[in-house]
């Protein structure tokens, strides 16, 4: 889903590294520093929601109602290009998820726990992020706007000189620059949006990040305070052994937000929640 693994969702927390500020700029390290706040807290709540989500693949789509399923998600298709799934398709998927439903049921306490321990090790590998890349990028900012019904500080966040990437994942970093849109009231993202801009060797010769790539990312409110992704747009552009060209894209819509409600006994139905017939049109 995502090329060679090199942007995790927390890629998107380049843009909250926070480095050491000068006194000129504690107006931009309050600003980061509530971001911050805002975005753990958003991490934290994730998981404590359903939601369905759209995937673009080419000039089709598939949609899948996206279910915590004792302790880890569960994609169910439910609609293809916007279309829902004919009777004996939405029977065989109802199926499959009454299968995968028992198997969860019936794991011992060791089993689920190493699958759910799978699932919390990709998310902690995500937002550990946040520490790797505190000296990643300086940031300035441009001034505020309106952006849609929010009003946003913008911030430029541009490579900081001297930074040395620790593991593979930051190796990209160095080459990237972008601008996030942050709301005045709530500091919450609204938008954010990154590019390549000069290539960056993530495998020694093996791969090579270039320009071209870009990727970004869209929030919305779903619950009190807390955020969670609209939608999330990544082009990648890069080249393999030095000579092989490799295009791919992610375009992936998020909607319908739910507190999931849950009992270790009997977790809910898919077919409980119908509202993917409001599948929204591609942004």
């Amino acid at each position: 889903m995502r090329f060679l693994e090199l942007f995790p969702w927390t890629l998107l927390t380049m843009f909250v590294c926070l480095g050491g500020w000068p006194a000129w700029a504690q107006d931009v390290t309050e600003i980061i520093q509530k971001s911050i706040e805002a975005n753990d807290r958003d991490w934290k709540a994730n998981p404590q929601f359903d939601n369905f989500e759209t995937d673009r693949i080419g000039q089709g789509s598939k949609t899948y109602d996206v279910t915590m399923l004792f302790g880890s998600p569960y994609e169910r298709l439910v609609a293809v290009d916007g279309k829902e799934l004919p009777g004996d398709q939405k029977a065989a998927q109802q199926k499959k998820f009454e299968q995968v439903l028992s198997q969860r049921k019936a794991e011992s306490a060791e089993q689920r726990s190493r699958r759910i321990a799978k699932y919390e090790a990709d998310r902690r590998r995500d937002h550990v992020m946040l520490e790797q890349l505190v000296s990643a990028f300086n940031f300035t900012l441009q001034g505020e706007q309106q952006l849609g019904q929010y009003s946003v500080y913008v911030l430029k966040a541009t490579p900081r000189p001297g930074y040395r990437p620790p593991n593979r994942d930051s190796r990209v970093l160095p080459g990237m620059e972008g601008t996030m849109w942050i709301d005045k009231s709530s500091f919450q993202w609204v938008k954010v949006e990154a590019h390549v801009i000069h290539p960056v060797e993530i495998e020694g010769f093996v791969a090579k990040v270039e320009p071209g790539t870009r990727f970004e990312l869209e929030q919305m409110p779903v619950e009190g305070d807390i955020w969670l992704p609209k939608h999330y747009l990544m082009t990648a552009n890069a080249k393999l052994l030095g000579i092989i060209s490799h295009h791919s894209q992610e375009d992936d819509t998020y909607f319908n937000y739910k507190r999931h409600v849950s009992s270790e006994e009997n977790e809910p139905q898919p077919q409980d929640r119908q509202d993917h017939n409001s599948t929204p049109q591609r942004p």
